[in-house]
């Protein structure tokens, strides 16, 4: 099926063109970037009249309008994030395993969600019933490059609502032109006549959020249009009216509460749930998060059950609805239209979550959390003098960006140094038994460090009750996996090295044959495995292979022969 299928209409209270997640190999390329694009139109007579079985596309066409069209005329962007259907296959796995395994943990593929990116438009029409012409058009992908979707929003799609469907069509073949997503590589994106110029981060990133240094390229007509970055929010913008609060708002994101983001629109929904999941990079933020949520969601009763604990999720909302749904979760952002000017934006204050009764609710953070840590006070100053001085919004932002990754490295740095005190010395590397455990993360051994090699920052606090707390977020489980999976294989590689290290020959000389031809199948097991499994240099994968076909060399031929034919 092709990426863009006019013919696959969707029921309910839109009709939108999509495509099938299964892409056949002519569109592996497209497939690599996008899952689909939908085009989604507001249907009055339809109505709500939705079957089951199409509940994943039901669930875009809510997600691709504001709840409330009355403040969103003209053009609006957002994006949203859902649940990927139980039981239903994909095709870019293959794609994924070489993106993911160069890609920062925070840009990587998800097996689970697809990330959404929505560009509505709603003019007045008096050909059409309701009054007012209401289109969305979507584009569904795996990767979390909200920069990049978006700009390729703005220059489809103010073209596709004047052409239709051949436009569509157009795009879709251009895309599958694309050369694939390489993280740290500079890579030219041509589309309708213009050219967009990315860099993917590859897994080592340089802090501070700076634009990444573009590479002389070929002469393109026309010159490329550059993207600072791919993913990249302006956090300035987002966090404005709570800048007082980021410490606050940093410890919820390091923890992961769950938390509800009360805004005006989707955009506003959508970029500050989007800037909080951000705040904690490098780390990867695990509990599930939902950009833009509606009332027609399917995870809708799940999120607002009454009978147990809100679970770990951040959600964004623009119906005033959800005011008296949420009103029991702990942790509540409302906020009002972010406008930037030259003067002091109005902080929002923290208050009481009984306050938080009526539909005229005022903007605020309404939460019992007490922080661990206490304000970097010079830090507020610097972002509230810069403000006054009509520093830029990028710097702003860079600045912000900065020193949230200090924070989120100083708090990870014990933690990293503890694991690496468990991993077992090179030493204890045999080649002839199989490889040391690491040993156990024990949480009061690591307290223990912390005397000596605790946060390197002035910041003052309980930081003991924080990594505390911390160890019983999904943040810390998500994050200890994935590290003690990458000390496995390094402790992988460095047996394949201790036994491309050993003399094999001088171990076969007082071996029995069948000694050896066990050790020559496990070598080749291990080779297998390696090659699909662990990031081992290429030459000592030869090299092992090598070892292995010098052992067998000096097998009797009969011997020589049957090994090479398994």
């Amino acid at each position: 099926m092709d990426p863009f299928d006019s013919s696959d209409s969707l029921e309910g209270p839109s009709k939108t063109a999509a495509t099938n997640a299964e892409v056949p190999v002519p569109w592996s390329r497209f497939s690599a970037w996008l899952e689909c694009v939908c085009v989604v139109t507001f249907d009055l007579e339809l109505g709500q009249a939705i079957e089951v079985h199409k509940l994943r596309k039901t669930s875009i066409c809510y997600l691709s309008f504001p709840d409330s069209y009355s403040g969103c005329l003209g053009d609006t962007q957002f994006s949203f994030r859902l649940r990927q259907s139980v039981g239903r296959s994909s095709s870019w796995f293959g794609h994924e395993d070489a993106y993911n395994r160069d890609a920062p943990v925070t840009l990587q593929k998800e097996h689970a969600h697809f990330h959404g990116y929505v560009y509505f438009r709603q003019v007045k029409d008096a050909s059409v019933k309701r009054g007012y012409f209401q289109k969305s058009l979507v584009v569904v992908s795996r990767l979390p490059f909200g920069n990049l979707f978006h700009s390729l929003l703005q220059v489809i799609a103010p073209e596709y609502f004047e052409k239709h469907e051949p436009c569509l069509e157009t795009v879709c073949n251009e895309i599958d032109q694309w050369p694939a997503p390489v993280p740290g590589q500079t890579l030219n994106l041509p589309v309708m006549g213009v050219v967009m110029q990315v860099q993917i981060p590859p897994k080592v990133e340089t802090s501070g959020g700076s634009p990444v240094k573009q590479p002389q390229t070929e002469n393109l007509l026309p010159a490329p249009t550059v993207l600072p970055s791919v993913h990249e929010l302006d956090l300035f913008k987002c966090f404005q009216s709570v800048l007082i609060h980021m410490q606050m708002l940093w410890e919820l994101m390091l923890l992961g509460e769950p938390v509800v983001v009360m805004a005006p629109s989707p955009t506003v929904s959508s970029e500050t749930v989007l800037a909080l999941v951000s705040a904690i990079a490098p780390l990867r933020y695990c509990g599930d998060y939902r950009p833009y949520f509606t009332i027609h969601d399917s995870e809708f009763k799940e999120y607002t059950t009454r009978t147990q604990a809100p679970p770990n999720v951040i959600l964004g909302v623009t119906n005033p609805f959800f005011i008296k749904t949420f009103h029991c979760w702990p942790h509540i952002i409302r906020l009002g239209d972010l406008k930037m000017s030259g003067d002091l934006p109005k902080q929002v204050k923290v208050k009481k979550l009984a306050k938080l009764k009526t539909l005229d609710t005022k903007t605020g953070i309404y939460t019992a959390y007490k922080t661990f840590l206490h304000k970097d006070k010079s830090f507020i100053k610097r972002l509230l003098k810069g403000i006054q001085k009509k520093r830029p919004s990028e710097v702003q932002s860079a600045i912000l960006r900065r020193h949230l990754l200090e924070q989120t490295e100083s708090f990870i740095l014990p933690l990293e140094r503890y694991l690496e005190s468990l991993m077992p010395p090179q030493r204890s590397m045999s080649p002839w038994k199989t490889p040391p455990q690491i040993r156990s993360f024990s949480q009061d051994e690591f307290m223990k460090t912390l005397e000596q090699a605790g946060p390197q920052l002035t910041l003052k606090g309980d930081w003991t009750g924080l990594y505390r707390r911390f160890f019983r977020s999904p943040n810390f489980d998500s994050w200890y996996r994935l590290r003690h999976r990458e000390m496995t294989q390094k402790v992988e590689c460095l047996h394949l090295e201790a036994i491309c290290a050993a003399d094999l020959l001088t171990w076969n000389k007082d071996k029995s044959e069948v000694e050896i031809v066990d050790l020559i199948l496990k070598l080749r097991e291990k080779l297998v495995t390696r090659k699909h499994q662990l990031p081992v240099k290429e030459e000592l994968l030869e090299k092992l292979e090598q070892s292995i076909q010098t052992i067998i060399s000096s097998l009797p031929e009969d011997l020589q022969t049957l090994l090479h034919r398994q």
